[in-house]
């Protein structure tokens, strides 16, 4: 069984910084694509950014140049570095990634989200 499993949001002040990481964990061959999105109440859900095993990345366009997204291959590992946190991020955020199963299967993982808050 394949599941991702994230962690690290938080309250945190408008202009300040919260980092969430992902963990991609089974019986896994190989993690392709991994990425973050976002829902906030009342919307729907929302790109934020993307990363390849190859390390290309591509973001949402409210969240450029204060997001940055990157991952650890051998640890099966999709980080976002958010810095300048406006209120209106403030939403549940989930992981989501490819995963190549040992067997070979491929599966089109959702991680159970985490919320974060930007409030003074």
């Amino acid at each position: 069984q394949v599941q991702l499993v994230e962690s690290g949001g938080g309250l945190v002040q408008p202009g300040g910084s919260l980092r969430l990481s992902c963990v991609a964990s089974g019986s896994i061959f190989s993690v392709n694509a991994m990425g973050w999105y976002r829902q906030a109440p009342g919307k729907e859900r929302e790109l934020v950014a993307t990363i390849n095993n190859g390390g290309s990345t591509n973001y949402g366009e409210s969240v450029k140049g204060r997001f940055t997204i990157s991952r650890d291959n051998p640890k099966n590992t999709v980080y976002l570095q958010m810095n300048s946190l406006k209120p209106e991020d403030m939403a549940v955020y989930y992981c989501h990634a490819v995963v190549v199963s040992s067997s070979y299967n491929v599966f089109y993982k959702w991680g159970q989200g985490t919320l974060v808050t930007v409030s003074s």
